[in-house]
């Protein structure tokens, strides 16, 4: 009798796994406070490679989809906050409105990680509000094509470095980075989600070719 074999993923499954060994051989080197891998010219925290690299060939962009995307300490809780308080301003009251008990960045889901894995994205009602550390590379090509709005939130980049190595120095588990290492990495592009240019560029460049569907805005 034939020993059993292992089951096979479905297709949709099978789509759904990272190439592990396409990660192994990323480029990696110390972050921050963590370890950062280069994929498709984007650095980002090595934990978090797998499952961003499903984003792209996974998430699927519906025409009605709000995504607001900014670099990291970009002023991105300030962004969700009006954003959903704009959106969401014909169905709550200021009695029972979900700010006042939740955190902006649990009530507006990041596509890809922090409660905004794509299967739990998938099940939201239309019109989605979503959010995004992600450059415009690594999200899906139809994102340019069904025609959701994204708005954009750039800022000066001495203040988002800086507010970048606070929060590091914070949340790492290992020694705290120097301000001179970290700025010598922010200008080599190599910061979570950077290059910081190469990253405003793209939605800048989107902004051009869809006027009226992406919006940049400075800060």
């Amino acid at each position: 009798m034939a020993q059993n074999q292992p089951e096979s993923l479905n297709p949709l499954e099978a789509s759904r796994q990272p190439d592990e060994d396409l990660v192994a051989r990323l480029p990696t080197r110390e972050g921050w406070s963590t370890p950062l891998t280069l994929y498709d010219n984007c650095w980002l925290r090595s934990h978090m490679v797998s499952k961003f690299m499903l984003v792209r060939d996974n998430f699927k962009p519906r025409h009605d989809d709000i995504i607001l995307a900014t670099h990291p300490k970009s002023g991105t809780t300030w962004l969700k906050s009006l954003a959903f308080t704009i959106s969401s301003r014909s169905r709550c009251t200021f009695a029972d409105h979900p700010l006042l008990t939740s955190n902006p960045q649990l009530v507006v889901p990041f596509i890809g990680a922090m409660g905004g894995d794509l299967d739990h994205l998938d099940t939201l009602p239309s019109p989605r509000l979503l959010s995004t550390h992600l450059p415009l590379t690594l999200l899906p090509p139809t994102v340019s094509t069904v025609g959701c709005r994204v708005v954009y939130l750039c800022r000066e980049p001495k203040d988002a470095f800086v507010s970048r190595w606070h929060f590091d120095n914070k949340i790492g588990t290992g020694a705290p980075i120097s301000l001179e290492d970290a700025f010598d990495m922010f200008c080599q592009g190599c910061s979570p989600f950077g290059p910081f240019w190469d990253h405003h560029l793209q939605y800048w460049n989107e902004s051009l070719a869809r006027p009226q569907e992406v919006i940049t805005s400075y800060m």
